[in-house]
């Protein structure tokens, strides 16, 4: 059948027609929302538990066998029917091209319930979408003309007290995917997915005497603080009340409670002080799923048993009542992906998993589109480019090594930023290593230097995801390149799965934008290299004295920290450190840590280059590093705090700080990684 244009008379008509029963059909959205539908008797029950590891396994081969469109291909135009008129890409003007996130909901999703029934969600895409980006909303069901009106409604509604101009950029089609008619289902399809944004996560249901299992959507509750995970067993389910008070009959059984009364947390830790092995919690009547996390201190008290939110299916409440036995399994239904997004070069490019429902994820992969594309302007500005690794994998204890030659008048240039990249060694994001790992660059020229291999730059590896470049200025380091000849090494530990490295140096000369001759750095001077994080950390390190070299115009104090690990004060890694070089007795020049731990340090920092929508805790401020980044060498003139008489008169001395104190952990001590130097310019 032809699709209907939004010229064509029939398509307004019916557009109206849903538009007069919106409000009866809200009620019955929420029917198929919830899935009470889904009875003993229905179709949609029909489909059995899945065993995840085949399932993904079975993807792999299918990605590794069919060809189709990859993340970085260019996304081919298109146009698509919008409830407005029509939704073209790229838009026609000649004029800069701004980035395109596009969703396709669909009302199987509990995730994507939770996302467009959060308020907080709604209002944080258009507070914050960035002004360079566009979302294009789909959907993949039946429905999809009241889905495109609903999803318009609930965002216009989300900005009447706020940005509206960013409606402008939102565009809703009343076109199900499946009719398209161009390469985005082709996409969706073959980019499927069971992680935390995409796939359906369902709760299966069955009892003695029923045709047919029952199943509906569910929502996990927060990995990060609900450390249970649901075994691929089948459960006993009790009914629990509202679970705010324990309850001996759930012992070694799935609680089934109600929502309200108490908060979510009390719930789980009330179940699991009764030994409950899990806990549904379903929603009242009329109600969506919910995003089930900890609020304040509760976020400190990590519970051991699994929980998720469901509707209430009353073929389930009705066998409880009846105290028959009723059993639950939880399963992951791979389904098209959910969100698929579009840079600011027209590539095509995945969305990472959004660990939580709120559209603050599309944000920040928009941020990052925005800051990709700033790159690419930096990149082309003029340098003198070296190229030292182009796509070289990296593994293993030797990692990736290059020796080069660098351009020959070095003397005349006073600038040298490294152009770094990591990637995977395919092109989707499976591929990518499970964990974030510290990458370092060495730099050798002189093999009888006390500088040879020397760290030069450091960045952390994404927690799979492929998807990382980064331009970071060193130039006080300029003075180890002291050859015409240098060796390159690039690695991370050696059990690391493997990443595809590319590295170019590039070099600019020496003039500020007046035509006047800047200083340079001539000589640098090693200092302290971190260690340990414990009670003698402290002890280690002795006062450093040393002159001032004549002709020395400037001095900086240059260092690199980064803290790893976790004690049971979460250091070094989660707790605030200060890091203090204290000149001569008096000039306390001082880093501190102290956005880490914090909830969404580093997602804050997605403008600087952060990689966005990671597995793991990637949102969390971290001790001088977020994953996916690069550490950039913190600087500051002390010039004025020393003595440039050129006598041994200066004094330096480091420690490191936990609370204000020496650390002492009990157990655990974590360690700060940390290259320093005094850099010396004429």
């Amino acid at each position: 059948m032809a699709l209907l244009s939004p010229k064509s008379p029939l398509f307004w008509f019916l557009v109206a027609h849903v538009t007069l029963i919106e409000a009866a059909g809200r009620q019955k959205r929420r029917t198929d929302l919830t899935g009470d539908n889904l009875g003993p008797d229905s179709f949609s029950s029909h489909y059995e538990p899945l065993d995840n590891t085949v399932t993904l396994r079975s993807r792999r081969n299918h990605h590794a066998e069919t060809p189709g469109l990859e993340p970085g291909d260019a996304a081919a135009a298109f146009r698509v029917s919008t409830l407005d008129g029509e939704f073209v890409y790229p838009a026609g003007g000649g004029g800069a091209r701004g980035s395109l996130i596009i969703h396709a909901f669909t009302n199987k999703s509990g995730f994507l319930e939770s996302m467009w029934s959060s308020d907080a969600s709604l209002s944080g895409l258009v507070q914050d979408l960035p002004d360079s980006a566009q979302v294009l909303f789909l959907s993949q069901d039946d429905s999809a003309v009241s889905d495109a009106l609903w999803m318009r409604e609930q965002l216009h509604r989300a900005a009447v007290h706020r940005k509206k101009e960013v409606l402008s950029r939102l565009h809703f089609s009343p076109v199900p995917v499946f009719a398209l008619g161009n390469w985005i289902p082709s996409v969706l399809y073959s980019w499927s997915c069971t992680g935390h944004n995409c796939g359906l996560s369902q709760a299966v249901f069955t009892c003695q005497g029923w045709n047919m299992p029952v199943i509906v959507k569910r929502l996990d509750a927060r990995y990060d603080w609900l450390m249970g995970r649901w075994g691929q067993r089948s459960y006993r389910l009790v009914d629990a009340g509202d679970g705010c008070d324990p309850s001996p009959s759930v012992a070694g059984a799935v609680a089934w409670v109600s929502e309200g009364r108490c908060s979510f947390f009390t719930k789980v830790q009330s179940m699991a002080k009764s030994n409950a092995s899990g806990v549904l919690v379903y929603a009242l009547p009329g109600n969506s799923l919910q995003d089930m996390n900890c609020v304040g201190e509760e976020c400190s008290s990590p519970l051991g048993v699994p929980a998720a939110m469901v509707h209430l299916e009353p073929s389930v409440a009705q066998a409880l009542r009846f105290e028959q036995l009723v059993n639950v399994s939880f399963q992951n239904t791979p389904s098209p992906n959910f969100f698929i997004g579009i840079d600011q070069q027209g590539a095509l490019a995945e969305m990472g998993w959004f660990l939580y429902p709120t559209f603050r994820f599309i944000n920040w992969q928009a941020q990052w589109f925005e800051f990709y594309a700033d790159l690419q302007t930096r990149l082309r500005s003029p340098a003198q480019v070296v190229s030292v690794f182009d796509k070289v994998q990296m593994q293993g204890d030797r990692g990736a090594v290059a020796t080069v030659d660098l351009p020959l008048g070095l003397l005349d240039l006073d600038s040298l930023e490294l152009d770094a990249s990591l990637s995977c060694p395919g092109r989707r994001d499976l591929s990518c290593a499970h964990w974030d790992h510290t990458v370092q660059l060495f730099v050798c020229c002189d093999h009888f230097s006390t500088y040879c291999n020397t760290e030069l730059g450091r960045w952390i590896t994404a927690f799979r995801r492929g998807t990382g470049r980064w331009l970071t200025d060193v130039s006080p380091l300029l003075p180890l390149l002291n050859s015409g000849k240098c060796t390159f090494t690039m690695k991370t530990v050696p059990w690391a799965m493997p990443w595809v490295v590319s590295l170019n140096l590039r070099f600019t000369a020496n003039q500020t934008g007046n035509g006047a001759v800047k200083l340079r750095p001539f000589m640098v001077m090693s200092l302290y290299s971190g260690g340990t994080f414990d009670k003698n950390y402290n002890k280690r390190y002795q006062p450093i004295k040393f002159p001032v070299p004549a002709s020395t115009k400037k001095v900086e104090l240059l260092a690199v920290i980064t803290g790893h690990g976790s004690d049971e004060n979460g250091c070094g890694e989660f707790c605030v450190t200060s890091h203090h070089f204290l000149i001569n007795g008096v000039f306390n020049n001082t880093r501190i840590f102290d956005s880490a731990g914090t909830a969404l340090g580093c997602a804050m920092r997605v403008k600087e280059g952060a990689v966005p929508n990671e597995h793991g805790t990637w949102l969390y401020g971290r001790g001088g590093w977020c994953d996916g980044l690069q550490v950039n060498p913190w600087t500051i003139d002390i010039t004025r705090q020393l003595d440039m008489s050129g006598y041994e008169a200066n004094t330096l001395v480091y420690f490191g700080l936990f609370d204000g104190r020496d650390p002492s952990p009990a157990r655990d001590p974590g360690y700060i990684t940390m290259s320093s130097f005094l850099v010396f310019y004429k």
